[in-house]
């Protein structure tokens, strides 16, 4: 049974949170270029990441965290970030439960997409965002790249 619950001022398990993206990010180290901005986390700024957005965390039945979503309201849509599952959970329908949650956050602030950015190399991950309804919205290049280095995908909500 995964639980899905949002990281408030009662959570005091950064050390974890950071191995849990860390962990699930680690796969695009050798694909992705520049490197993800999850190296660039550590436990105070992920503290404050968490205060300045809305995340939510999924727990598993023996308490592990194995999975988190940052959600950061903008003018029209919900920008879904570090959309993280364990290695060893994935395709167990938890990032589901999680993109569930960020659609009835953006819901209850009345806005009607949710956003997100992918790398442009990570194509599985294009087509499994697509299956969940998202499609892409733009191209973007991180500074000083001449080349597209993320795409831009949104789901429109009912």
């Amino acid at each position: 049974m995964i639980e899905i619950r949002p990281i408030d001022a009662s959570f005091q398990r950064w050390d974890a949170l950071l191995a849990l993206i860390l962990s699930s990010f680690a796969y695009m180290d050798d694909i992705i270029d520049p490197p993800s901005s999850a190296h660039r986390l550590t436990l105070a700024s992920l503290a404050q990441k968490a205060h300045d957005e809305i995340a939510y965390v999924a727990t598993d039945e023996t308490g592990k965290l194995v999975g988190c979503v940052f959600c950061k309201p903008e003018a029209a849509t919900l920008y879904v970030g570090k959309l993280a599952i364990s290695p060893d959970h994935q395709g167990k329908g938890i990032g589901r439960l999680l993109l569930a949650k960020a659609e009835e956050v953006a819901a209850n602030a009345g806005l009607r997409a949710l956003r997100l950015e992918t790398r442009i190399e990570l194509v599985a991950n294009h087509n499994t965002f697509a299956r969940w309804g998202f499609v892409k919205t733009a191209e973007n290049r991180h500074a000083g790249f001449d080349r597209t280095t993320s795409i831009e995908m949104q789901k429109q909500l009912s």
